[in-house]
């Protein structure tokens, strides 16, 4: 028998986490990543899409998570709860399933990975505004489904336009590394440990 396929599911939040995943098809080409997201961007909707992914036998489940929403409380407790909930892998061995789930956080949200395809910042945003404006002094980017279409890939654009995947990956461990030194709760993010975990599945 062959071995089994190692698939990963991400689920992001929303629009923006599917249509950039979708652009690392092309990067990890031993993997098959199959990004989805909710259809109403909360906690409850995403444990479903959890458990819908853990049923359908993924070996791994990564969310992607924007930490801006995740700061007041409901959803800050519901978050929690949700991380306890899936902190041991699923292992159902009778109905062949086996599955790690791992939450990777953003401040704010996915956009500062994007930024950091062209430069490091460990600047404070109170609002997505000045970081949007930070990201188009680099490239041209839109927050519209229209303009991730248009793209044809978003990875592959920041890339046409002098980003890398590289610079993202180090200045995001930077960002973590700076985090845990000082202490701060702003500005960072764990997507780089997320393409490190995409190449060693």
């Amino acid at each position: 028998m062959g071995k089994l396929r190692q698939t990963a599911l991400i689920l992001g939040e929303g629009p923006t986490e599917f249509f950039y995943f979708k652009s690392l098809c092309d990067v990890f080409k031993r993997l098959t990543i199959k990004p989805d997201y909710p259809k109403h961007t909360n906690i409850k909707e995403l444990d479903a899409k959890i458990a819908e992914g853990v049923a359908m036998g993924y070996s791994h489940i990564f969310c992607i998570i924007d930490m801006d929403t995740k700061n007041i409380e409901p959803e800050r407790s519901q978050y929690q709860k949700l991380k306890a909930k899936y902190a041991k892998p699923i292992d159902k061995p009778k109905k062949g399933i086996y599955c790690e789930v791992e939450f990777f956080e953003t401040h704010r949200c996915t956009e500062l990975f994007f930024l950091y395809y062209f430069r490091y910042t460990s600047r404070p945003y109170d609002e997505q505004e000045p970081l949007l404006k930070d990201l188009n002094q680099c490239v041209e980017y839109r927050k519209t489904i229209e303009f991730f279409i248009k793209t044809k890939g978003l990875h592959g654009y920041f890339e046409r336009n002098g980003g890398s995947l590289e610079m993202a990956v180090a200045n995001a461990n930077q960002s973590m590394d700076e985090k845990l030194e000082s202490g701060r709760d702003y500005t960072y993010s764990e997507l780089g440990r997320l393409m490190k975990r995409l190449e060693c599945i």
